[in-house]
């Protein structure tokens, strides 16, 4: 008995060696907040980062691949997945923006239209790093000073598509969170939405000094007036554009 307890205990061992070195937290509809608090991530600055790729449909996927799959038959549940920037695919140009609302009541949206990239170390204590109009590895990112969480009442992450172009089916796009300390926290926008523009991806609010991460993961058909009209912001819109580089 000693021998298979042994056995079995090292790989539990292995197991949990295993999720450490993915230390990621994956929210879902199952499991769909985090607290930042509870896991000392609270102060620092936290990272959003948004990334996407580009798929061909599973069809012309497939008819690409019918030699191969002969030869490898589990390929046929692979969808084919290319970079974003790969030549003869629709250019899509995904954004990330954040609505805040501050604990004085001041409402307002980081974002690259209109370039509102906000600022770290004064009001809204929200930044944009840039804008990446290919989804390339860096993707984009937005920074949060947890330092000043008491000045921050909630913020609202969404990606929309600058373009106007419905593309949301045609992309695999990721947010993933980067906390000060402990593990990454990782959204998936994996589900199908053709018409849709705009997706709320998750919320951050600050309940009593409590600062809970909660998935949305919302898509709607317009831009950030009907994701303000959902969530309450209140903010008047006008159209936007970006300074051409």
């Amino acid at each position: 008995m000693a021998f298979w307890d042994n056995l079995f205990a090292g790989r539990a061992a292995q197991f949990d060696s295993g999720n450490a070195v993915s230390n990621a937290i994956d929210l879902t509809k199952r499991r769909p907040s985090v607290s930042l608090s509870k896991q000392g991530a609270a102060t620092g600055n936290l990272r959003v980062n948004l990334s996407w790729r580009m798929r061909t449909s599973d069809i012309e996927g497939r008819s690409r691949q019918s030699g191969r799959l002969l030869r490898n038959p589990a390929q046929f549940f692979k969808p084919e997945v290319v970079q974003a920037h790969t030549q003869g695919m629709v250019n899509v140009d995904l954004d990330l923006g954040c609505l805040y609302e501050l604990a004085d009541g001041s409402k307002g949206v980081v974002q690259p239209l209109g370039n509102f990239f906000g600022d770290l170390n004064a009001a809204p204590y929200v930044k944009l790093s840039g804008d990446d109009r290919f989804g390339g590895s860096s993707g984009e990112t937005v920074f949060v000073n947890l330092d000043h969480r008491d000045e921050i009442k909630r913020l609202l992450f969404f990606v929309y598509i600058y373009d106007q172009t419905p593309a949301f089916d045609r992309t695999h796009a990721k947010v993933t969170l980067y906390p000060s300390n402990g593990p990454r926290i990782e959204i998936e926008l994996d589900e199908r939405a053709p018409q849709a523009r705009s997706c709320a991806v998750f919320s951050l609010e600050n309940v009593k000094g409590d600062l809970t991460v909660r998935r949305e993961v919302r898509f709607v058909y317009g831009f950030q007036a009907e994701l303000d009209r959902l969530y309450g912001w209140g903010l008047q819109w006008g159209r936007g554009y970006k300074t051409k580089t």
